[in-house]
């Protein structure tokens, strides 16, 4: 699999637990939406991610990359301190400017 390179510097930055890199990757207004909640920008975006890093220690192993109508959606492998972990997911990534734009988590 190839990924955009704001994607894998995503999983990279994730894999190494990089806040830095990984909020590098995203746009400055990005939004994530994940567990029924909405993060928009660099501040909430970096706590939304050290939060449940340090809630559920996950490790994101992609399985495969789709793209449709401008999103690359992400098949993930997600283990970690959670219910029925490991579990798959779909990492759903909007990239504008070379960067995140959005990105959605669904199971």
């Amino acid at each position: 699999m190839t990924f955009p390179p704001p994607i894998l510097a995503y999983i990279d930055a994730d894999r190494r637990c990089d806040g830095a890199a990984l909020l590098a990757a995203f746009a400055s207004d990005a939004v994530v939406r994940d567990e029924g909640g909405s993060d928009a920008g660099h501040d909430a975006i970096d706590a939304w991610w050290h939060s449940a890093k340090a809630k559920y220690a996950h490790v994101i192993e992609p399985l495969d990359l789709s793209e449709t109508d401008g999103v690359a959606e992400v098949l993930a492998r997600v283990s970690g301190r959670f219910p029925g972990s490991p579990a798959t997911m779909v990492f759903a990534f909007r990239i504008e400017n070379g960067r995140i734009a959005g990105l959605e988590i669904k199971p």
